[in-house]
């Protein structure tokens, strides 16, 4: 069986009690838990001593939520598990807590939050639990519901482990079908551990992509990968798999094989690059 969460049970039976009790006791997953909600937060990019209103997606045990009440914002989550959002009022948050399935979209009225944070939550709708489940779909009826209630100009940051390239191109697409912007932000991309992907997705327009932690912050740098232009994105989604022999096409043939344990040279700048042809 794979070792990941979402491949073991549904979210609603994941986390039964006995897991959900482990956010509460166990200091290391409530820590990591901590470190990636104060990043989450930061990258929203949220206005200096003004309090916002933001909403908890997969809120949990309301962990990611504290770090909002900390820095003085008030807050909404929202949460399969009934048995995470038990543990969540034990703890006495100070968030409202709703008990519901992302994928079937959110009940609030427009323009109702000031941002979004996620931490751990969006890969599971990538997953088909149910025989009238549809990813695409789901995805879709999700992110165009969270689109209708932000305000204009602001962000939703989802902190998320994706499986492989294919999902994270199945959640950018319907990111961007939904009226999204943004981009995919990675910090530590050469570290094994310290590795976080981070999707920035934006209101009203095109905005700047915060840099990315522990590399080089240029823009086209691999760990700072923003969404083209809506031309260029509909051209992109049209044309499927990266063209044979491209950089892109070379890199995921390379981490596949990583990923089987063979033997692979490490990337470079050179990666893909055409080489001019000799006359002799």
């Amino acid at each position: 069986m794979s070792g990941r969460p979402e491949h073991q049970a549904p979210p609603e039976i994941f986390y039964g009690e006995d897991e959900a009790r482990k956010y509460s006791r166990n200091t290391r997953m409530m820590e990591i838990q901590l470190v990636m909600s104060e990043r989450a937060v930061e990258l929203l990019c949220l206005p200096e001593n003004q309090p916002c209103h933001i909403i908890d997606l997969g809120c949990g045990s309301g962990l990611s939520g504290e770090t909002l009440t900390e820095q003085g914002h008030t807050w909404t989550g929202v949460d399969i598990s009934s048995a995470m959002l038990g543990v969540a009022k034990e703890r006495e948050v100070e968030g409202d807590l709703l008990l519901g399935d992302l994928g079937q979209g959110l009940p609030f009225r427009a323009g109702a939050f000031d941002g979004a944070i996620s931490i751990s939550a969006l890969q599971w709708l990538c997953n088909a639990d149910q025989r009238s489940h549809n990813p695409a779909k789901r995805l879709y009826t999700f992110f165009s519901s969270l689109y209708s209630c932000l305000s204009r100009g602001s962000r939703a940051v989802f902190q998320f482990y994706p499986e492989n390239s294919s999902q994270v191109e199945l959640i950018t697409s319907q990111a961007m079908k939904a009226g999204f912007t943004g981009g995919l932000v990675v910090d530590y991309p050469n570290s094994t551990k310290a590795k976080k992907f981070f999707l920035c997705l934006m209101t009203g327009g095109q905005q700047p992509l915060p840099a990315a932690l522990g590399v080089d912050s240029r823009e086209d740098a691999p760990n700072h990968v923003a969404f083209s232009q809506k031309r260029d994105r509909v051209k992109q989604l049209r044309s499927g798999k990266a063209p044979k022999k491209s950089r892109d096409w070379i890199l995921e043939k390379k981490e596949r094989r990583r990923r089987q344990g063979k033997e692979t040279r490490e990337d470079s700048k050179f990666t893909g690059r055409k080489r001019s042809s000799h006359v002799w």
